[in-house]
């Protein structure tokens, strides 16, 4: 889908919203809305990359949207399901996803989570030596048909955002590969433990190039490579290479796509596509970022210093990253009059505010758009991952609804409801009214 196909599809899909009431100036002032048309399309993309000799499985990282009907759409749509928490583990059962096409990858799994996993079946990435050791205890009581990997952190460095990149040197994911004795010592632990089948690792996301990424990806597949001669047979038979195609948030071209980033997979690590092993993948941002978008509505504005300001009803709740750090996570803005058409007026420099009580709660400083009035509806594109699902309770906020999208050849926009709007606390009655 061109950059042009995405930005008609979103202006289809807001106006059929503000026809059918799912955005109202009263009762509905937020939403974010989810293009399973377009998800549908990526996830197509992302299999066709990989070549049909692989055996692979494309595993959605829940974090990046865990609502349980998207995780439903991507079960639906071939994909198999990372998780980082108990709860999400939960959501991705909910979603109807098999265990055996889960992986779990927290960094703080308690004995009890990893007991549960294990006796799903769930695929289970240890990520520290102590980790190993509670497996060894719940391992010696009951059998598993887990498949069992370590994380291993290559420490290739860090891309432009270091709150992103998990293979520096002391990043507090992964065992690191690097550290003096480390090498050695898991070349016994993969001895010792027959049920050790697999490598994970994943270098980072946002920020990290894709020869930074495949640089690290490499070393995990040496070190597979490694310990299979060392042990004298093929006990590494899978490796989780970990998700992070980072997504161009700068306009609506999907840059850089999925078949890029296969290029410099057989660059740097070509045993990957030999056929001796299965691969996991755990993309989450790229699959689901350009196909979603936030709408809310501008409820007043002001004059402020010479500044238009528009206060609208997205700000921290549901762009947290993007207020707390703008430099790194910038997002684009479009104006929108009341009825969801696209507003053409000579730009003008304005900050786009949120309605949280803190003053840097703002979307955009001194962006030039067509100059919004009240009543207009801004939208945020390329928020379908760690936006809208995710919301920050600020203020106490309610989350708003979440609608996925479909559009017919008719050019009908027929909505789903993901996630209902949450009811704002009743103010209870004053003692003797």
């Amino acid at each position: 889908m061109s950059g042009s196909d995405k930005a008609d599809r979103r202006e289809r899909i807001l106006r059929a919203a503000v026809q059918q009431g799912l955005l109202e100036p009263e009762t509905a002032v937020l939403a974010g809305f989810v293009d399973l048309d377009g998800v549908n399309e990526t996830v197509t993309s992302l299999r066709s990359a990989f070549p049909d000799s692989l055996r692979v499985l494309h595993a959605f990282a829940a974090k990046a949207n865990c609502l349980v009907p998207v995780l439903e759409e991507l079960r639906l749509s071939g994909m198999g399901c990372e998780v980082a928490s108990a709860g999400e583990l939960a959501q991705a059962l909910e979603a109807g996803f098999a265990p055996e096409h889960i992986v779990f990858d927290s960094p703080a799994k308690t004995r009890a989570e990893l007991a549960r996993a294990l006796s799903l079946g769930v695929a289970v990435n240890a990520d520290s030596f102590q980790e190993l050791a509670r497996l060894d205890e719940i391992l010696a009581a009951r059998r598993s048909d887990s498949r069992i990997g370590v994380r291993v952190n290559p420490q290739v460095g860090a891309g432009s955002i270091t709150a992103m990149s998990t293979a520096t040197a002391t990043s507090k994911f992964g065992i690191p590969l690097e550290d003096e004795g480390n090498r050695r010592r898991l070349l016994q632990t993969y001895r010792d433990r027959p049920w050790l089948t697999w490598v994970h690792t994943h270098v980072g996301s946002q920020g990290c190039p894709l020869d930074l990424i495949a640089r690290g990806i490499a070393k995990a597949v040496e070190f597979a490579e490694e310990i299979n001669a060392h042990l004298g047979h093929r006990q590494v038979t899978g490796i989780d290479i970990g998700g992070g195609l980072p997504v161009n948030f700068a306009d609506d071209e999907t840059t850089p796509g999925f078949d890029t980033y296969v290029d410099h997979l057989r660059e740097h690590a070509p045993a990957l596509f030999s056929g001796e092993y299965e691969i996991v993948t755990e993309f989450g941002r790229s699959v689901l970022a350009k196909n979603g978008f936030t709408a809310a509505y501008v409820e007043y504005t002001k004059t402020v210093g010479g500044r238009p300001i528009a206060i609208t009803h997205a700000g921290a709740q549901v762009a947290t990253r993007t207020v707390f750090a703008p430099d790194a996570w910038p997002l684009r803005i479009e104006a929108h009059d009341p009825h969801g058409r696209a507003k053409h007026g000579r730009p003008v420099r304005q900050d786009i505010a949120g309605p949280c009580c803190f003053a840097g709660d703002l979307l955009a400083r001194d962006r030039a758009l067509p100059l919004l009035d009240v009543g207009d509806l801004v939208v945020v594109p390329d928020t379908g991952a760690y936006y809208f699902s995710t919301p920050f309770h600020y203020n106490s906020l309610p989350e708003p609804a979440v609608h996925g999208a479909r559009i017919d050849a008719d050019g009908r926009v027929t909505f789903r409801l993901l996630r209902p709007a949450q009811a704002a606390h009743p103010i209870p009655a004053l003692a003797g009214r």
